[in-house]
């Protein structure tokens, strides 16, 4: 009762808990390995049930109907967020635009695809402020359409709608993109803990910004509108600019056409303080619903709107699309001044009165145009400047190319064609889809069960076959959904030539494969035979543990060609490191151990998959350069759970032997059994991996290991066969 009466009052519930925490679990241990990411691919937080399938309800979908009631949605003016010359086009854009732009080439992350600006951190930095009205604003059509119609989607059909309704004619839309339920929360955004921050260069230059990285700051899609850390310069400001485009996978003329078809509609929003607006989303209270940045000053929206600091419209009818963006761009002189809000921002020296736009929201009256610091390097930059002047006296070629770049920053992380979906898909393929071509082979179970026995024939190890098969299916991302086995690009430049295929014995490999495809009746692609070789190996490797199944194999890969494949944008995926074969490039400073869960969780995987492939792959023998690390067998080459019965063993103990080596040492004896990697040990001593390792090292666990093995192997192989999903 003393107890008791010393709590008191005191809520029962931990402030804080499973909301904002002072301190989560990982930040008491700050060096232990984190594996959340992994669980990104819970399937447990998506509502739907089993049977829905997000393709089917999409193409059932009246995309006719849904382009119809977006356009009349852009006119619909409501009086809690007012639209802007009486219409949201420009707010959709920039929605759309921010949900896109977030993409980046060195890992796939970011983009349209998800949905993930409904949820922290996105819908909640700097650059997307007010983006919540936008989106609140889409809700009536997202309720309309329900799970037919996903955000991901919706998002960017909303920005080609706002176009369409503006006066121009967008190059098409596909659908396709599935929404997540939970925030991203392990992507790498930077290592700033400050909105705003920038800590992401190892040097004063732009080229030195760390990869993945694309955009040059905290909270910011691309690249502050002010100048390079707030202070006008456009050469200093094109410099960034070219940077994160390029890590965006756009080139020169595609961003000139991306900057200044974006500018030509809307206007940027600075009429008051940024300090005096409310929290961000996140931040805000529950009676805010979801809304952020709550404006205090008079009407709180409308001509009172704060967003970015800056305020004013680029063009003079920034209400309907128009070509007076270069017009006025390059034939006005432009000075530094400051927005209401403080913001540095550019105006025209000396304007006739006709050629400014009219104010947003009170009639009649009209406003100077500004240009932000980006715009200016559009005119400044001479590489860009010549682009400017091209678009300038070719408006039909200047529409041709943004129509062109519109499309591909909305559906560069959508995957190849094969994955979009609805009637608006263009026709053409583009080379930035990565196109395979189709085969017009099937091949029975009895074709197959010939094809396996005939390369298990060949002069070939099997942990060759199967290295080889994992090198050119590992390359898949999830995130973008590019790589993978299917095209074969393993056997191009420049995959051909990467330090982690080992060239040499790829080459020995890839000739046995074709001589081999050089005598068969029926042409099969090398595509499918290499995954095949790899598969019949494996096969080959459980039936020397005592296991015998048939691993599945779904033939159907095409061989792309060099002209079907960007070689510049494939150079992105190239690996540096591969835990799954115990390689790590020399030179890259990161921990093995970390580079690996990266990869597996681009691939698709989860931390069981994971364990799972890794033990097998090292008692298969596929280690890089057919190191002994981590081989923890004296039977290489049976499917066995070796790796993780002797890992788990406590008859052995672990020593450093030098950097990432270590050495199990017989306890009685003191002799040295293996020796092991970094990767290798973790799975034993992350709690979380120790758990997997020893479910995998019981007694009862040989049949079942090889089972899981195979079912992770064909995933891997299948990552990228879109037909089959």
């Amino acid at each position: 009762m003393e107890q008791r009466s010393k709590s008191g009052g005191k809520c029962p519930v931990m402030h804080g808990a499973n909301t904002v925490q002072e301190k989560n679990v990982m930040e008491w241990w700050p060096n232990a390995l984190n594996l959340d990411i992994l669980h990104q691919h819970d399937e447990k937080t998506k509502p739907y049930g089993a049977d829905f399938s997000y393709k089917d309800a999409f193409l059932s979908l009246d995309l006719e109907a849904v382009k119809s009631d977006l356009k009349a949605l852009m006119t619909d003016s409501q009086d809690w967020w007012p639209a802007d010359w009486g219409t949201y086009g420009g707010l959709m854009i920039r929605m759309a635009w921010h949900a896109a732009g977030t993409y980046r080439v060195a890992d796939g992350r970011g983009g349209a695809n998800t949905g993930n600006q409904r949820f922290a951190p996105l819908n909640s930095w700097p650059d997307n402020t007010n983006l919540d009205k936008a989106r609140r604003l889409l809700w009536p059509i997202k309720k309309k359409y329900g799970n037919a119609l996903s955000w991901a989607d919706l998002f960017v059909l909303a920005g080609n709608m706002a176009y369409e309704s503006m006066g121009f004619k967008t190059f098409g839309f596909a659908g396709g993109r599935e929404d997540i339920w939970h925030p991203e929360k392990d992507i790498n955004w930077g290592s700033e803990r400050e909105w705003l921050g920038k800590s992401r260069y190892a040097d004063a230059s732009a080229d030195s910004l760390a990869n993945p990285l694309a955009a040059v700051q905290m909270g910011l899609i691309y690249v502050n509108p002010e100048g390079v850390d707030g202070n006008p310069d456009p050469l200093k400001t094109a410099h960034d600019v070219r940077t994160t485009f390029a890590r965006m996978a756009m080139n020169d003329e595609e961003t000139v056409a991306l900057t200044a078809g974006g500018h030509t509609v809307g206007k940027t929003h600075g009429n008051g303080l940024e300090a005096h607006l409310g929290p961000n989303p996140e931040g805000a209270d529950v009676e805010e619903q979801g809304f952020g940045w709550k404006n205090p000053k008079g009407s709180g929206h409308g001509a009172d709107t704060v967003t970015s600091g800056l305020e004013g419209a680029w063009t003079t009818t920034p209400d309907r699309w128009n070509h007076t963006y270069f017009h006025l761009l390059l034939n006005h002189e432009w000075e530094l001044t400051k927005s209401p809000a403080g913001a540095w921002q550019w105006e025209p020296v000396a304007m006739k009165e006709e050629d400014k736009p009219f104010d947003a929201h009170i009639p009649g009256v009209r406003r100077n145009p500004i240009m932000t610091d980006a715009d200016m390097a559009m005119k400044m930059d001479p590489a860009y400047r010549k682009i400017s002047q091209r678009f300038y006296e070719d408006p039909a070629y200047f529409e041709d190319v943004f129509a062109r770049a519109w499309f591909k920053l909305t559906h560069r992380d959508l995957g190849p064609k094969s994955r979009y979906l609805g009637a608006d898909v263009p026709q053409e393929e583009l080379i930035w889809q990565d196109p395979v071509p189709t085969v017009g082979y099937t091949l029975s179970e009895a074709e197959i069960t010939a094809l396996k026995a005939s390369l298990l024939q060949l002069d070939v190890a099997p942990a060759d076959f199967i290295s080889t098969a994992w090198d050119s299916a590992r390359t898949f991302r999830g995130s973008d959904y590019r790589g993978g086995a299917n095209g074969a690009r393993i056997r191009l430049e420049p995959q051909r030539s990467w330090e982690g295929n080992e060239p040499e014995r790829l080459e020995r490999v890839l000739t046995a494969l074709t001589e081999f495809q050089a005598g068969l009746e029926k042409k099969i692609s090398l595509a499918d035979l290499i995954v095949l070789a790899g598969t019949a190996a494996v096969e080959q490797a459980a039936r020397k543990a005592g296991v015998s199944l048939t691993v599945p194999f779904s033939p159907g890969r095409g061989d792309a060609t060099a002209e079907q494949t960007d070689a510049e944008s494939f150079s992105y995926l190239e690996p540096v490191h591969d835990g799954f074969r115990n390689w790590l490039k020399p030179g890259v400073e990161a921990k093995a151990e970390e580079l690996l869960v990266d990869r597996a969780q681009l691939m698709g995987l989860t931390a069981a998959e994971m364990t799972a492939l890794v033990g097998g792959m090292r008692v298969l023998g596929t280690n890089y350069g057919g190191t002994e690390k981590g081989v923890f067998t004296d039977r290489v080459g049976v499917l066995s759970t070796d790796f993780f019965v002797h890992l788990t063993d406590m008859a052995y103990s672990w020593k450093s032997t030098g950097a990432d080596s270590y050495a199990l040492v017989d306890r009685k004896t003191g002799e040295e059994a293996f020796t092991a990697s970094r990767v290798d040990l973790v799975f034993g001593s992350n709690s979380i991996l120790r758990a997997y390792a020893e479910y995998y090292a019981q007694d009862d666990m040989a049949e079942r290991f090889v089972q899981d093995f195979c079912r992770a192997w064909v995933k891997v192989m299948d990552a990228d066969r879109f037909d089959l999903k």
